[in-house]
C-alpha cells in the first residue's frame, strides 16, 4: 500500500478528513457520530480542503480557531489540523495533535486505525521509535484485516532500531500462507541471523526462499530471503551451505549481482576456482557502478591466479585498473558539477509548481546529468527524497510569502487611499457637525408638538381641516365680523341666517373628521420622532468616526508594518533554511561519490599490488 493510501486511511478515521458528515444509517460504538457543519467558517475550511489547497485550508483553520469562530467544531478542527499537518509533512506537530485528541472519547476502532496509519507515516519518514510508540497505542485487534500488516510494521521498526530480540518475540508463532505471513517469516529469519541463531533462521528463510509463486513481489521477496541466508552462511564460514540458497536467486533480479558475487566466493572458499569463474565472469560484464561488479573485477584475476593462469590474471588486472581509472575521472567531473550547484536545479527543474506538496510527492525521473548514473542508490533513498521534499516545500512557502508581501503593498495602498479620502471629507464633515442641523430639527419638532397640543386644548377642529376647509372657515369668520360691525343693515339679517347654516355644516364636517385627523397628526409625530432618533444616531456615529478614523488607520498601518517586518524575517529564514538543506543534500551526494571513488581507489591499490606481486614472482622464476 502506498503512502497516499496510508494518508487516506488515516483520513477515513477522522470526522472531517473524509467528509463534512460521516454518512452512517445507524449509530455504532465503533463509528464516529454524524458531524454536520454548524459554523460558516468551518465550512469555508472544508471548501478549501475539497479544492485540494491543503495549505490554505490549514492557514484558515488555524486563524479561525485562534479567533474562536468555530465553537461547534473545536474537536473536529483539532483532528482536521492534525491530518493537514501530517499531509504537509509536519509529522511532529501532527503527532502532538493526535496525542492530545485521540483520547477515550473517540471510538476504539477508529482510534486504533488512526494510530496504525500514523505509525505507517512515521515509518515512511524514518521515525522508527515513534512508529513503535504509535503501534503500542493500538488496543486489541485492528479491523479490516490490518493486524498482519501491523505485525510487519512493528517488526520492521524494531529491527531498524536494532531490537532484534523484541522483533523475534513478536514474530514467533506466526502462521498462515498470506503474503504478510511470508514477510513476517522473512523478518523473523533476518532477526534470528542478527541474533546469531543461524539454524533457526535457516528454517524461516528457506520457507520463504522456496515459495511457489508467479508474482513479482513475492519473487523479489524470495530472492532477498535466499540472498540473506546465503551471506549468513558465508559470514559463518560455511560456504557449502551458502551455495544452495544463492543458486536459487534469479539471474535477472535486483539481487542477482550480490548473489553472483557471493556464489563465486562460496566456490572459491571450497577451492573450486574454476566454478567460481562462472558467476564472476557473468558479473564482471555488468554495470561497474555496482560494488559487487567492482569486486568481481578483482575476483576474476584472483581466480585465474589461483588456477595458475598468470597471463590471463595480469590481463584482467590491467583491464580492471583502466576501468577504475576511467570511472574515477568521470566521478571527479560529477563532483565538480554538483559543487557548481547544478544538482538540485536539475532535479527539480521539471517539477510543476502546482503539483502536490508534502510527503505525498516523490521524484519520478532522474535528470540527464553526468552524476545521475552514480546517484541512483542515494537518490532513491528515503533520506534524500525527504530532503528534496523539504526544499520543494520551502520553495512553496517562499512563493506564498512573496504573494503575501505583494498583498502588504496592496493593503498599504488601501490605507493611503483611506487617509486621502478622510482628508478630503473632513472639512465637509466638520462643517456639517458645526451647523447644528439636528438641533434645529429638534426645535422645529417641538414647535409642531406645541401647536398640536394647543389646538387639542382649544378643541380647534378647523386647524386640522384641509386647506380648502380652513380657507372656508376663515371666510365665514371674516363675514361674521363684517355683519357684527354693521348690525343695522337690512340685508344682514338674511345673510346672517345663511352664514350660520353654512358654518354649522362646515363645523359638522370638521368635527366628524377631527379624531381621524388628530390620530394621523399624532402618528406623523411618531414617525418624525423615529427619523430624528436615526438622525441623532448617525450624527453620533459621524462624530465618533471623525474622532476614531485617524487612530484606526494608524493602527492598521502599525500592524501592517509589523507584518511586513515579520515577512521579511521569514523570507530570510526560509532562504537560509533552503540553502542549508540544499548544501546538506549536495554534501551527501558528494560524500556518496567520494565513497565510490575511495572504494575504487582501494580496489585499484589491491589490483596494483596483486599485479606487482605477479610480476615479481614471474621475474624471480625467470632468474
Amino acid at each position: 500500500m502506498s503512502l497516499r493510501h496510508a494518508l487516506f486511511g488515516l483520513a477515513a478515521c477522522l470526522p472531517l478528513l473524509g467528509g463534512a458528515a460521516a454518512a452512517a444509517d445507524k449509530a455504532s460504538a465503533d463509528a464516529l457520530p454524524v458531524a454536520r457543519v454548524q459554523d460558516l467558517h468551518y465550512g469555508d475550511v472544508l471548501y478549501q480542503l475539497y479544492l485540494g489547497d491543503d495549505f490554505e485550508a490549514l492557514t484558515r483553520l488555524e486563524a479561525y480557531s485562534q479567533w474562536k469562530l468555530m465553537p461547534h467544531h473545536a474537536a473536529d478542527a483539532g483532528l482536521l489540523a492534525g491530518g493537514l499537518y501530517l499531509q504537509l509533512g509536519m509529522h511532529n506537530e501532527a503527532g502532538r495533535r493526535f496525542e492530545a485528541l485521540l483520547g477515550p472519547t473517540v471510538p476504539a476502532a477508529v482510534r486504533n486505525k488512526a494510530w496504525f496509519y500514523l505509525a505507517r507515516v512515521w515509518y515512511a519518514r524514518g521515525y522508527y521509535d515513534k512508529t513503535v510508540e504509535s503501534l503500542g497505542k493500538v488496543q486489541g485487534t485492528l479491523a479490516d484485516g490490518l493486524d498482519p500488516e501491523r505485525l510487519q510494521l512493528a517488526s520492521n521498526a524494531l529491527m531498524r532500531l536494532g531490537r532484534y530480540d523484541e522483533a523475534i518475540k513478536l514474530l514467533e508463532g506466526v502462521q498462515g500462507t498470506s503474503d504478510w505471513t511470508s514477510y513476517a517469516r522473512f523478518n523473523l529469519g533476518v532477526a534470528l541471523v542478527r541474533s546469531n541463531r543461524l539454524a533457526e533462521a535457516d528454517r524461516q528463510l528457506t520457507a520463504v526462499g522456496t515459495l511457489d509463486t508467479p508474482r513479482e513481489e513475492m519473487l523479489a521477496l524470495k530472492d532477498k530471503a535466499n540472498l540473506a541466508l546465503g551471506f549468513a552462511y558465508l559470514q559463518a564460514q560455511q560456504p557449502a551451505q551458502a551455495q544452495t540458497p544463492l543458486q536459487r536467486v534469479r539471474l535477472k533480479g535486483a539481487q542477482s549481482n550480490k548473489a553472483l558475487l557471493g556464489l563465486g566466493w562460496a566456490d572459491a572458499a571450497l577451492g573450486q576456482y574454476q566454478q567460481a569463474l562462472t558467476p564472476w565472469l557473468e558479473l564482471r560484464d555488468r554495470n561497474l557502478l555496482d560494488a559487487a561488479v567492482q569486486e568481481a573485477n578483482l575476483a576474476v584475476p584472483y581466480a585465474f591466479g589461483k588456477l595458475g593462469a598468470s597471463g590471463q590474471a595480469a590481463e584482467y588486472y590491467e583491464q580492471a585498473l583502466k576501468a577504475f581509472a576511467d570511472e574515477a575521472a568521470r566521478i571527479n567531473v560529477s563532483i565538480g558539477h554538483i559543487r557548481e550547484g547544478a544538482l538540485l536545479s536539475e532535479l527539480l527543474k521539471e517539477d510543476a509548481i502546482g503539483s502536490e506538496r508534502g510527503w505525498l510527492w516523490q521524484l519520478k525521473q532522474l535528470p540527464d546529468a553526468p552524476e545521475s548514473r552514480y546517484l541512483y542508490p542515494i537518490l532513491a533513498g528515503n533520506e534524500f527524497q525527504e530532503g528534496l521534499k523539504n526544499i520543494r516545500d520551502l520553495a512553496y512557502l517562499g512563493r506564498t510569502l512573496g504573494r503575501w508581501d505583494e498583498n502588504m503593498g496592496v493593503y498599504a495602498d488601501m490605507i493611503e487611499a483611506r487617509e486621502r479620502a478622510f482628508a478630503d471629507r473632513t472639512p465637509r464633515v466638520e462643517a456639517m457637525l458645526a451647523s447644528g442641523a439636528v438641533a434645529n430639527f429638534d426645535a422645529r419638532r417641538q414647535g409642531i408638538e406645541a401647536r398640536v397640543n394647543d389646538l387639542v386644548a382649544r378643541k380647534d377642529a378647523a386647524a386640522l381641516g384641509s386647506a380648502a376647509e380652513r380657507q372656508q372657515w376663515q371666510a365665514i369668520e371674516q363675514m361674521e365680523a363684517a355683519i357684527a360691525s354693521d348690525p343695522n343693515n337690512p340685508d344682514a339679517v338674511a345673510l346672517k341666517d345663511k352664514l350660520r347654516l353654512a358654518k354649522g355644516v362646515l363645523s359638522w364636517n370638521l368635527q366628524q373628521s377631527y379624531r381621524a385627523r388628530l390620530y394621523a397628526q399624532t402618528r406623523d409625530l411618531r414617525t418624525l420622532d423615529q427619523a430624528l432618533t436615526e438622525a441623532h444616531s448617525r450624527w453620533l456615529r459621524v462624530q465618533r468616526a471623525r474622532e476614531s478614523a485617524p487612530t484606526t488607520t494608524g493602527d492598521f498601518a502599525a500592524r501592517l508594518a509589523i507584518l511586513q517586518t515579520r515577512l521579511t524575517a521569514l523570507r530570510a529564514h526560509l532562504a537560509a533554511a533552503s540553502d542549508t538543506q540544499g548544501k546538506l543534500l549536495s554534501d551527501r551526494a558528494i560524500s556518496e561519490l567520494e565513497a565510490q571513488k575511495e572504494r575504487m581507489a582501494q580496489y585499484e591499490v589491491q589490483a596494483r599490488f596483486e599485479l606487482a606481486s605477479m610480476y615479481d614472482r614471474a621475474s624471480e622464476g625467470g632468474r
